[in-house]
């Protein structure tokens, strides 16, 4: 086959794709411009809480994050805190022991945040009775009136399920500017533009919170690296609809590197293809009763993922102008596009000292990130 023709098929099959998922995250994006953040009114109902913090290695944060979950200004005797400390030293252990928490220490042969909240589920006393279930992250901090805000949040949404806003605590570097503004886009595209429109929420992994008995009932069907997207496809598959609340905070550690890009990504990547192959059988199901945010929700797992869309946008601009030229121009619109893009999704608070030392790094991250993927594949196939 002639050489030109291979070369403008491989363009259009990396182009159309990669062009559909832009157009996905341009309706979002400019969706959630238009969200409306109404006061969220005080509950006269108290729910009780219990709130799991899975805790593996974490030996560093989980400290801070138990002291900020107890100094609540919600009724003590309405919430449970239960820590699972997985792997963790034994003085950390000893120092989680003096709080007034129930401190679980499983030491699991393959350790996962799904594994974890099952065994709390498991080993809960039976006599308890709790409304809803949290999910926090053992490196997040929450403000003494999360639980308040939560409580009311929780009643106003009438619904079973609620996602809240994950803020990135430092932004001291460029390359953690960096996670931090992913996180903000995706708050953008997948949270905020999606309740805008009707659909449903994503879930962050932290910060949520679920009606305690469907969790318990169906946290032992998640087996995966990435519970949340077990947990999305369960909820959706039952109809039930995830809010998002955009003023209540939790705040997280980032440690962003390029090597843990490189890692997450690959890990949301198996998790994603696993979660569309287990996912696909309900697609038929979903239409014909018009389950939109479950058949919205496989749309979204089946868009090209955002690094390896910038990865492909970057070497593209870059390559295709020295063998013909014509072709690159559509990639350089596509590249300026999805960085205007970008942009309308990214807060105005990240806007900050460290943005042009970011924006320079960005091309460096993604194609570090390609040869450190390249170099694994290579170094597993000769190792095996």
């Amino acid at each position: 086959m002639d050489f030109w023709l291979l070369l403008s098929i491989l363009d259009w099959v990396l182009f159309i794709p990669i062009l559909l998922t832009v157009m996905y995250f341009t309706v979002f994006s400019i969706a959630s411009l238009f969200s409306n953040h109404p006061h969220i009114p005080a509950s006269k109902r108290q729910n009780r809480f219990i709130v799991f913090i899975p805790s593996y290695r974490s030996d560093a944060t989980i400290l801070p994050t138990v002291r900020a979950i107890l100094g609540q200004t919600y009724p003590q005797r309405l919430f449970d805190v239960v820590v699972i400390s997985d792997h963790q030293n034994e003085m950390t252990n000893f120092h989680l022991a003096q709080y007034p928490i129930t401190l679980l220490t499983p030491n699991f042969d393959h350790s996962s945040k799904s594994n974890s909240l099952i065994y709390a589920v498991n080993n809960l006393p039976q006599f308890k009775i709790y409304d809803v279930a949290v999910v926090l992250d053992a490196d997040n901090v929450v403000l003494p009136e999360f639980l308040s805000q939560l409580n009311d949040a929780y009643e106003t949404s009438g619904t079973k399920a609620i996602q809240v806003h994950r803020v990135c605590k430092d932004r001291n570097t460029p390359s953690i500017a960096l996670g931090a503004i992913f996180e903000e886009i995706n708050n953008s595209v997948f949270r905020r533009g999606h309740i805008t429109l009707g659909l449903s929420s994503a879930l962050s992994g932290s910060g949520m919170a679920l009606d305690f008995e469907w969790f318990k009932k169906n946290i032992v069907l998640t087996r995966g690296k990435c519970e949340d997207k077990e947990l999305e496809a369960l909820l959706l598959r039952d109809s039930i609809y995830i809010d998002y609340f955009d003023s209540i905070l939790v705040f997280y550690e980032n440690n962003f590197s390029t090597k843990s890009l490189n890692f997450q990504q690959d890990r949301w990547n198996k998790s994603q293809f696993r979660t569309i192959l287990h996912n696909l059988r309900f697609v038929p199901f979903a239409i014909i009763n018009k389950k939109y945010n479950f058949i919205d929700k496989v749309i979204q797992w089946l868009l090209t993922p955002r690094t390896l869309m910038m990865t492909v946008i970057l070497l593209m601009s870059i390559i295709l102008p020295f063998i013909y030229f014509s072709m690159a121009v559509k990639w350089w619109i596509l590249a300026s596009f999805i960085c205007f893009i970008f942009a309308l999704a990214t807060p105005d608070y990240l806007i900050d000292q460290n943005w042009n030392k970011m924006m320079l790094q960005t091309p460096r991250v993604f194609l570090t990130s390609i040869y450190r993927h390249i170099h694994s594949v290579w170094f597993k196939k000769h190792l095996n």
